[in-house]
């Protein structure tokens, strides 16, 4: 890194609902590009950043890591408070501090963390009803839990592997999944390694075909040996799905969650089903 060049990271929270995904793009409004108008403001220079996970359309994150490089001198303070003052009310940093220049957002990330949530009910939501998927028939989280069971360990994902995607490889290490109730609401979440396209939401997809009775728990398991994502469920909607976590080796200090008001996602404090 140039003499002078100073690498910071920051935390970020941002309902997704508006934006093409994370990743800039030429003709659709991103979070990256709104972080970037935003952090160069506050550097009086032009800025580029990478992130922990490139989140899709509609997408949210209460935990998402990016990094920059830039000559200017703040402290995490100024770069919260001032970046906050230029980002829409979607979009906010949560945390930011200088790290040393051998951190990355994206490649030193050991592992990520999402949550999926659902709102069982026979009435369709319109309390955050672009955070949360509407869950319309009565499904039975203790089958979709056994069915979790399957999705663990390094596996082929290619059945839940979306079009497009551009990764070398479908073959990924879930470390945890789980479904849990939170209140009235039911939560997945996994972490892995990594996640290939539409990873999540296809999981999702089809461990509501066996809460709804329609498959059996280890259908999942018949899923992953096909390796055919057109014999899986259809992709669950973007709106449910969060960013909260993602984990680094102990020689980057980053905050613990969770960070932020008690009603983000990190805070739902679920109990999973045994």
């Amino acid at each position: 890194m140039p003499t002078g060049i100073k690498r910071y990271a920051a935390v970020v929270q941002y309902d997704g609902s508006a934006f093409c995904g994370f990743q800039k793009q030429k003709h659709s409004p991103s979070v990256q590009t709104e972080l970037e108008r935003a952090l160069s403001y506050v550097a009086n220079s032009p800025l580029i950043l990478s992130c922990a996970g490139r989140t899709d359309t509609a997408v949210h994150a209460s935990h998402q890591v990016i990094h920059f490089d830039t000559s200017a001198n703040r402290t995490g303070h100024n770069w919260v408070q001032g970046a906050n003052s230029q980002l829409p009310d979607n979009i906010s940093l949560s945390w930011a501090d200088e790290l040393g220049a051998d951190f990355h957002a994206r490649f030193s990330a050991t592992s990520r963390t999402y949550r999926y949530i659902m709102a069982p009910s026979k009435a369709r939501p319109a309390i955050l009803a672009n955070g949360v998927t509407w869950v319309k028939f009565p499904v039975n989280p203790e089958a979709m839990q056994e069915a979790c069971e399957y999705l663990l360990g390094e596996q082929d994902f290619s059945a839940f592997r979306g079009a497009g995607c551009q990764s070398l490889s479908p073959f990924r290490n879930v470390t945890s999944a789980n479904i849990y109730q939170a209140g009235q609401l039911l939560v997945f979440e996994v972490s892995a390694n990594a996640f290939v396209l539409h990873m999540v939401r296809n999981m999702v997809g089809a461990l509501l075909e066996v809460g709804y009775g329609r498959q059996q728990p280890d259908w999942i398991k018949t899923l992953l040996e096909v390796g055919d994502r057109c014999q899986s469920a259809a992709t669950a909607p973007s709106n449910g799905l969060y960013l909260v976590d993602v984990n680094y080796p102990e020689q980057f200090v980053l905050p613990e969650l969770p960070i932020g008001p008690a009603f983000l996602p990190n805070a739902l404090d679920p109990k999973p089903f045994t």
